[in-house]
Parts: structure tokens; C-alpha cells; sequence
């Protein structure tokens, strides 16, 4: 098989991510996400693979499933075996595949749910928690129990991250990380709390900055808390030693000065980083959204269709890139008072 050609954009930006969401249901609702449930139709089990394949063969080297909450569709178990068996085999385009990620928020992931995701070949799992109480939890995730169904899901995802362990998913490694959204007057209290959970569980913690993803969340500038303020907190409570930000990364990374592990910031409003963002999102419904902060789309099923062959599907996936000019955190304070309608949080797949 031939190694892929370097496909560029209009700021000389490689594709080299697919997040590619399976379904924009949930069964939580997190206020800065805020799901709605609505997905006319997805793409099945067959066009999903066609255009991981196509875009493998474009220069992509990690894909990663998003929801929604991507446990809810029935489809992921044979689509990873799928994957698997390809990147086994040198004339297949998934050969390419580096790294096969989730994000999941963890109220699924018992042991033989990671056991499953480990053996299909998940490489990696990203869990969403917000809180480190039961009350903080609830109030995050959209609860109506309150302060009691906060701690049972807390605990919920507790056990996942025992069980995603005890499967093979090492976080030593990095194979497990802890992802949460700081929003100034809901959850900062949380910020140490999460950090000493996270030391505990040796696993890293990423710290989200509040995004104005959609206008269905509210967002508000005065309720993000930068990533500089959050690493000062940490800083005071546990030294820090600054690790940068890989090339094409979104998280900027830290080593706790005493052993307990990392902590990494996700500073896309004080810190933009579109300057070499590498990803692609296609949506459950085979939309494909070239920033996370994208008014539009471009639709692919016509390139789907049964009497559609893989070229019309790459040369359509090239041109989408390579007219791609996105950068929309580093222009946000020019286009304060625009009138937007980007595409919500969940049926982006985040």
C-alpha cells in the first residue's frame, strides 16, 4: 500500500484527526452541551467505514468516536472489529490508523462493556466528569434527583474507570484521562476536588475552558475560567512542572512536581491554537464541519450513495479541506456582536 499524500488547507494545516460522531443522543445533560436528542438518520455501519478509509488515505492517523454519547449506538462494537482487522492488514487503507480513541462520559462502562471496547481494539478512552460530589455532579450532568442521583452516576463512573483499568487501558500510558469543563459560577469550586480525584485514580485530568460552541448553552465570556487561572490554583496547591503543548495537540500539559501524575489545560478561548489544528468532524448524519465553531457544513451522503465510488467521496473530502480557512478562536474578539448560528456541541460530537 502506498503511504497517503500530505493533504493541506489554506494555512498549510494537515488533516490528521477524524472525530466522528456515532450518534447525537445522550443520556445526560450537561449544561454547555445541552442535547436535544435530534438525528433525522445516521450513516450505517458501511458508509462510517467508507470515509474513515477515505480519509486514511488522505493522511489521517487518529480517529476519534464522539457523541453525543457514542455507547448508545449499536453499531460500535462490529465498526471498531471492523477497524481492527484493517489496520492488521497492509492493503488496507485503515493500515494508517495510529491511534483509535472514545470520549465517553462513563455511566456505561462496566467490565465487560471495557472489556469489549478492548478486545474490538479501542486504544484509548477519554471520560467527561464535571464534579467530584454528588451535588456538583447532578447540577452538571442536568440531573432532576439532585445532590443522591449525582453521587450514584459519580459512582457510576467511578467503577468505569476502575473497570476500563482492569481491562487494559492503562493510565500510566494515557490510555484513560479524565476530561472536565470549568464554568465560572457552576462548577469552579470543583477545579481541586477533580484534580485530587484525578491524582488519586493516576489519571490525567484536562481542564476544558467554557466554549461558545452553538448559542443553545448561553454562553456567557464571564463564565469561562481561563486556563492560566486554573493551572495558578493547582500551582498553589501542588507544584507544577511545564511540559508544552505537542504540535497539532489541543492540551497543554503539566507533571506534578511530586509523582502524583499530569494535568492538562485545553485553552481554546485565552489560548487559541488554530494555527495547526489538524481535525475534520463528520457528524452521525454525515456532515463534515472543518472547525468545532462552524456555521456550516458539507453534506457527504451524496458522495455515500450506492453508485458513488471512493474517488468522487476523496475528491470531495479534498476539496472540503482544501478550501479550509478556519479560525475562529483567534478572530472570536474581532467578531464579538456577529450574528451566528453554529452547529450545536452534540450533534458536532465536540
Amino acid at each position: 500500500m502506498t503511504t497517503p499524500g500530505r493533504l493541506i488547507d489554506q494555512h498549510n494545516r494537515p488533516l490528521g484527526v477524524l472525530r466522528l460522531s456515532l450518534t447525537a443522543r445522550c443520556n445526560l445533560s450537561c449544561p454547555y452541551c445541552q442535547p436535544d436528542g435530534g438525528e433525522d438518520s445516521r450513516l450505517s455501519l458501511h458508509q462510517r467505514l467508507q470515509l474513515i478509509r477515505a480519509c486514511c488515505e488522505l493522511g489521517l492517523t487518529t480517529l476519534r468516536l464522539t457523541g453525543g454519547e457514542p455507547l448508545l449506538a449499536p453499531e460500535l462494537d462490529e465498526l471498531l472489529q471492523t477497524i481492527q482487522q484493517g489496520r492488521n492488514s497492509r492493503h488496507d487503507p485503515l493500515h494508517h490508523l495510529q491511534e483509535v480513541a472514545l470520549t465517553t462520559n462513563g455511566t456505561l462502562l462496566d467490565g465487560c462493556r471495557a472489556e469489549q471496547l478492548k478486545q474490538a481494539g479501542l486504544d484509548r478512552i477519554t471520560i467527561s466528569l464535571d464534579g467530584a460530589t454528588g451535588a456538583s455532579v447532578s447540577r452538571m450532568a442536568g440531573l432532576q434527583g439532585g445532590e443522591r442521583h449525582g453521587e450514584q452516576l459519580l459512582q457510576r463512573v467511578l467503577q468505569g474507570i476502575a473497570a476500563a483499568k482492569a481491562a487494559g487501558f492503562h493510565a500510566e500510558s494515557g490510555a484513560i484521562k479524565i476530561n472536565s469543563v470549568i464554568q465560572r459560577g457552576r462548577n469552579d469550586d470543583q477545579l481541586l476536588p477533580l484534580a485530587e480525584l484525578a491524582r488519586q485514580q493516576n489519571v490525567e485530568l484536562r481542564l476544558i475552558e467554557y466554549m461558545d460552541v452553538g448559542n443553545r448553552n448561553g454562553w456567557s465570556a464571564a463564565e469561562v475560567v481561563p486556563a492560566s487561572e486554573l493551572l495558578s490554583q493547582l500551582q498553589q496547591r501542588w507544584p507544577l512542572e511545564p511540559l508544552g503543548r505537542p504540535q497539532h495537540g489541543t492540551a497543554s500539559r503539566w507533571r506534578y512536581r511530586d509523582g502524583a501524575g499530569h494535568v492538562a489545560a485545553v485553552a481554546s478561548i485565552s489560548q487559541p491554537f488554530c494555527g495547526d489544528c489538524n481535525r475534520l468532524r463528520i457528524t452521525a448524519e454525515g456532515m463534515a464541519y472543518t472547525c468545532l465553531f462552524a456555521e456550516q457544513g458539507h453534506d457527504l451522503r451524496p458522495f455515500l450513495a450506492p453508485d458513488s465510488s471512493t474517488y468522487e467521496l476523496q475528491d470531495a473530502l479534498k476539496a472540503i479541506w482544501q478550501q479550509r480557512t478556519d479560525r475562529y478562536s483567534e478572530e472570536r474578539d474581532q467578531r464579538q456582536g456577529e450574528i451566528r448560528q453554529p452547529a450545536e456541541m452534540a450533534y458536532l460530537g465536540g
